[in-house]
């Protein structure tokens, strides 16, 4: 059964004259539907971990946790913290299909992965990879917000994915209610390769909404690694903040 949407055409017209802010409803200034002042006051993420990209008071720094397990990835690369309204928008998105904003964010997040390419020297990846959603999961929600996120920044960046390369052949808890640790454990022989993935010296992107706890980035990196990519990375929408902050 393969029930997610193809979306050969666009989710909605994309004409400047006619567009507005799918968040004040203002009129938008481009194509991207959201107006110059709601972009700007998005929560940009700023002074972060240069590995897992955690909300930190200073540049240039790595998080504790970071320092004491290094991940299997090399760097998450996310625009923006999961607060308001990024986290209403992206919840909108992933639980409610309302497809609109996940093209929108997907477009803005097009943007600054462009920016890093061209200025800051961040790696182009050879292929960008979907998270993994298990069968069961993806016939109850009809969607994998991270396979549609996938396809939108393949075209924006005119890089290829391929969304059968990872799987995710067993079922597990949902990890929203779930701790670090037992996030952890949960995830454990979660996640396979396909028989005939090609994998060695290949650099990866491993496409999400949200980054938590990395626990799924991690475990997904190091199935990888252990198959002999050269690097993997991350790229997501946003990076929660550490609880309590």
């Amino acid at each position: 059964m393969h029930c997610q949407p193809g979306y050969k055409h666009e989710v909605y017209i994309w004409s400047k004259n006619t567009q507005t802010c799918l968040i004040c409803d203002e009129p938008a200034q481009t194509a991207d539907c959201v107006c110059n002042v709601c972009e700007t006051e998005l929560p940009w993420l700023m002074e972060q971990c240069e590995v897992c990209a955690l909300p930190l008071p200073m540049e240039g720094l790595i998080c504790g946790q970071c320092q004491q397990h290094t991940p299997a990835f090399k760097q998450v690369i996310a625009p923006w913290s999961y607060s308001f309204p990024i986290d209403s928008l992206i919840s909108r998105f992933k639980h409610a299909a309302h497809w609109p904003l996940g093209h929108m964010l997907g477009r803005l997040m097009g943007h600054y992965l462009h920016h890093r390419f061209d200025n800051t020297g961040l790696a182009r990846p050879d292929l960008l990879l979907p998270v993994p959603m298990a069968r069961k999961r993806l016939r109850e929600r009809g969607y994998n917000q991270a396979l549609m996120l996938t396809r939108w920044l393949s075209t924006d960046l005119d890089i290829p994915y391929d969304e059968h390369l990872l799987l995710r052949p067993h079922e597990t808890v949902a990890q929203q209610a779930l701790d670090a640790k037992t996030r952890k454990r949960n995830l454990l022989h979660a996640f396979a390769l396909a028989t005939d993935a090609q994998v060695q010296d290949r650099h990866f992107a491993v496409v999400d909404d949200v980054l938590t706890t990395g626990a799924t980035a991690h475990s997904l990196a190091q199935l990888l690694i252990n198959a002999g990519a050269r690097q993997v990375d991350v790229y997501c929408l946003a990076r929660t903040p550490k609880p309590g902050t």
